[in-house]
This record gives structure tokens, C-alpha cells and sequence, in this order.
């Protein structure tokens, strides 16, 4: 939804990561896999395909540690990155109002 509502979201790199659970290699094709899927989904809801690129990370880039259920849990992920976008415009409803107060 925000691709399809946000046109200044130019181009996203879709990263896939996993956990330290098998081989490097193994996880290096889950990982791209992974970001190719969600990739593929978005392309069938109507995002043109020149905005997305897909990236797998396999174990390299955790997040948390892998030393429990846990920590594996969060490293098995997909995230998204903002590569390009054009500056946001202003609001017109909130120009010429004074900034709010700060609180002491």
C-alpha cells in the first residue's frame, strides 16, 4: 500500500536475511529467495518493477544474536531499504502555522 500511495518512494532494495542455521551457501539462496518472493508478490499487486530490486544478505548482517530460538527468530527476516526518492513536499495545510509550543 505505501508503494502503491507514495510515488516519491522511487527504489526500494528488498533485503532477505537468515539465520546461522546450515550452510553459508544454503542460506545465501534462502535469503535471496526469500526477497525474490516478496519481490514477485509486489510486482502482481501493481508495483512497476524498475522501483523494486531484490537482494538476499544470507547470515551476514543479523540482527540479533543466534544463539537462541529467539535471536534466530528475528534474524529471519526481509526488510525494507530506501535506495531513491524525491524530497517530500510540504503540506499546504501547514504552511504559515507557527510550530507547536514545546512543553517545559
Amino acid at each position: 500500500d505505501v508503494l502503491m500511495t507514495t510515488p516519491r518512494l522511487k527504489k526500494l532494495e528488498i533485503q532477505g536475511h537468515t539465520d546461522n542455521t546450515g550452510t553459508k551457501e544454503h542460506n545465501q539462496e534462502l535469503s535471496q529467495a526469500r526477497a525474490d518472493a516478496v519481490r514477485e508478490f509486489l510486482q502482481r499487486m501493481g508495483v512497476e518493477a524498475s522501483r523494486i530490486e531484490a537482494r538476499g544478505y544470507g547470515q551476514s548482517k543479523p540482527i540479533a544474536a543466534n544463539i537462541n530460538d529467539a535471536g534466530r527468530a528475528k534474524n529471519r527476516r526481509v526488510q525494507f531499504v530506501i535506495l531513491e526518492q524525491d524530497p517530500a513536499t510540504p503540506d499546504p495545510k501547514a504552511a504559515g502555522k507557527p510550530a507547536p509550543a514545546k512543553k517545559p
